[in-house]
């Protein structure tokens, strides 16, 4: 694992933060009804500790889902209340196994060479298989 400290911030400037990310093990994107709608693209923060809000606490606002069949939300995005741009998502799933950030790589500042040469992994969560690809990764 080779984590590196990266910056970002929303659209407006507002929202400012630090992460430490390993984009060499690649970035990802999921076929769930919200990441496919959204177009989310993201690498995961493994740690909450890995994320570091810098500035605009108050400018953040939240939405969390509940999937189909699911007894609560297991992620809760985080956007600018300003400019409507997500920063990311916390969550505590069993996969990678701890609390996470997963960060929208969109809103990284700078990082433009290594997510070219980040690989990028695909998730079918619409079938809750978050460590396989969808049969079909061509709309996402």
């Amino acid at each position: 694992m080779s984590l590196k400290t990266y910056t970002g911030s929303c659209h407006c400037g507002a929202v400012r933060y630090e992460a430490d990310l390993d984009l060499a093990a690649g970035s990802n994107r999921c076929n769930c009804s919200l990441c496919f709608k959204a177009r989310s693209w993201f690498a995961i923060a493994e740690g909450l500790e890995r994320f570091r809000l810098l500035d605009g606490r108050d400018a953040l606002t939240e939405y969390r889902w509940t999937p189909p069949e699911k007894p609560r939300p297991f992620l809760t995005y985080s956007f600018c209340r300003h400019c409507g741009v997500r920063i990311g998502a916390r969550g505590d799933t069993p996969s990678p196994g701890k609390p996470f950030f997963a960060v929208h790589v969109t809103t990284l500042d700078h990082a433009e060479e290594d997510l070219a040469a980040s690989p990028l992994n695909f998730a079918d969560g619409r079938h809750d298989r978050f460590t396989q690809a969808p049969e079909d990764t061509r709309l996402l």
